[in-house]
């Protein structure tokens, strides 16, 4: 990867006044403003349709499309809903209302649909192809069983008997085609902007996460691949133990893999699923990369992840079979958390940049490996990433023993930068930090964009391990996006040799 920069950002907190960031129109501006701030990638977040709790590392499906990402400005230019229809959208509120967004999204997207040529050659040819197949039987399954789990249905159903299943489809053609046809919009609005991106030089990074949900089309589809008992509950759960930042741990509650099964095949789901990943993606990020290594599984009954066991990847045969058919220099790894030697061999033997998080890096320890001055060219630098608070919120919430830590180790730093900046602010402390991401040996550094805007923590996208209304609800207005802030994003790039 050559020397560059960029930006986070989630789709959904694009600018908008339907509720929610989507592919639409502000997307496209949003990359106009990356080019004019000479910005060479965007980072974003997992595409994939939500679920309860709204965040996109728990999804029905995990190679689908979001469908409040599909965007109703879009859908008008097309025809499929009227300007009447258009305005049921608007919701100009501070912060997303999911609610709002459930009530009225889908419910426009099915007039769209009912507008819609279902003989379009284009759409009879993505049926055809079948990519969407199960997740299409999947979604109208569950609306017939008012969304209970698919360990709840009928036998025939749950258990994906063939006759059963093409029946169900013979009898309910038309929601089986809706919900084609919400994946059909969702992917072409994606492929247009993420091609419209690469005309502009921004390369787009996607997010992989390690676990999929127990109801959700992956398990259903492949019930073999997961530790699942007769019925199809969960044998063991994933989850991470307690740390510095969650004392119960974090019980994610995901079904674990059974690998002894994925070996039976070499691997290919794991294959084919960051294939497909990298055609809707330039480069993934792979989330909780350290579990492909050992990962933590706790009893399915546990009230939280104190009380675990690590479990063995045989990753070396993993990663043979993924590099097999991946191009393994488009692969980031997410190697945050519990480290230890077995991690950083299987990222030394796969050879993916890991990620530098320079909020951890001035505690006062001078042998801190996310120092600055410190951090291999290979490996992407962030000031946070969407767990962490944003800068501004981490200084200002500091007690006065970490605020000092802070601002020596800032200033340790700039000097051996050979730079001087005032330290004298909040603001000033993390315009320091930024531009010592920028001038970093890393290959990459990634700036979150809350960080560039100096937003505090009421602006941060998720807090892990709690359950809040206030995860993955942030949103930016269109003042974010003034030339200024472009031109200074440009002016750190040229100055830190990234453009």
């Amino acid at each position: 990867m050559e020397r560059a920069s960029g930006v986070l950002l989630p789709i959904f907190s694009l600018p908008s006044d339907l509720g929610v960031g989507d592919f639409g129109f502000s997307a496209y501006k949003f990359i106009d403003f990356l080019k004019r701030g000479g910005q060479k990638f965007w980072q974003i977040l997992p595409l994939v349709q939500t679920g309860l709790g709204n965040s996109p590392y728990s999804s029905v499906c995990s190679y689908s499309f979001n469908p409040y990402f599909i965007s109703p400005e879009l859908l008008k230019k097309e025809n499929l809903i009227s300007k009447s229809d258009l305005s049921l959208s608007i919701n100009k509120s501070k912060k997303i209302d999911y609610g709002f967004l459930y009530e009225v999204r889908y419910s426009l997207l099915k007039t769209a649909f009912n507008n819609f040529d279902k003989n379009l050659a284009e759409f009879v040819d993505f049926v055809n192809k079948g990519e969407f197949k199960d997740y299409a039987l999947f979604m109208a399954l569950k609306e017939r069983y008012n969304y209970a789990p698919f360990y709840e249905w009928a036998d025939g159903y749950k258990n994906r008997d063939q006759s059963a299943l093409d029946e169900f489809i013979k009898n309910n053609l038309s929601d089986y085609l809706f919900w084609q046809f919400v994946q059909f919009e969702g992917q072409k609005q994606w492929l247009e902007l993420k091609n419209y991106a690469n005309k502009k030089g921004v390369s787009i990074i996607g997010d992989l996460p390690l676990y999929v949900a127990l109801d959700s089309v992956d398990v259903w589809a492949n019930p073999s691949l997961f530790k699942l008992n007769n019925d199809f509950t969960p044998k063991k759960v994933a989850g991470v133990p307690p740390d510095y930042f969650c004392e119960d741990g974090q019980l994610w509650g995901n079904p674990v893999y059974d690998y002894s099964n994925h070996q039976k095949d070499d691997f290919s789901w794991w294959s084919n699923r960051i294939l497909r990943a990298l055609t809707v993606y330039d480069y993934i990020r792979i989330d909780h990369f350290r579990g492909l290594d050992r990962y933590y599984e706790v009893e399915p009954t546990a009230q939280n992840a104190k009380v675990g066991e690590w479990i063995d990847v045989p990753s070396e045969e993993l990663f043979n079979a993924i590099h097999n058919v991946v191009d393994k220099s488009k692969i980031i790894a997410e190697d945050l958390g519990i480290i230890d030697d077995g991690v950083r061999e299987l990222l030394a033997k796969t050879g993916y940049p890991g990620m530098k998080i320079l909020s951890f890096a001035f505690n006062g320890d001078q042998n801190n490996a996310y120092l600055p001055e410190s951090l291999p060219k290979n490996s992407i630098c962030y000031t946070g990433t969407h767990d962490n608070d944003t800068l501004i919120g981490l200084i200002s919430s500091a007690n006065e023993w970490d605020k000092n830590n802070l601002i020596c180790g800032v200033k340790s730093s700039l000097e051996k930068f050979n730079l001087s900046l005032p330290l004298t602010t909040d603001k000033d402390l993390a315009k320091a930090i930024i531009r010592l991401g920028y001038i970093s040996n890393s290959n990459l550094f990634i700036l979150p964009m809350q960080d560039l805007l100096a937003l505090n923590s009421d602006c941060r996208v998720n807090t892990p391990g709690v359950v809040s209304t206030d995860n993955w609800v942030f949103r930016l207005n269109e003042r974010h996006l003034k030339r200024k802030y472009a031109k200074t994003l440009k002016t750190y790039a040229k100055n830190s040799n990234r453009i």
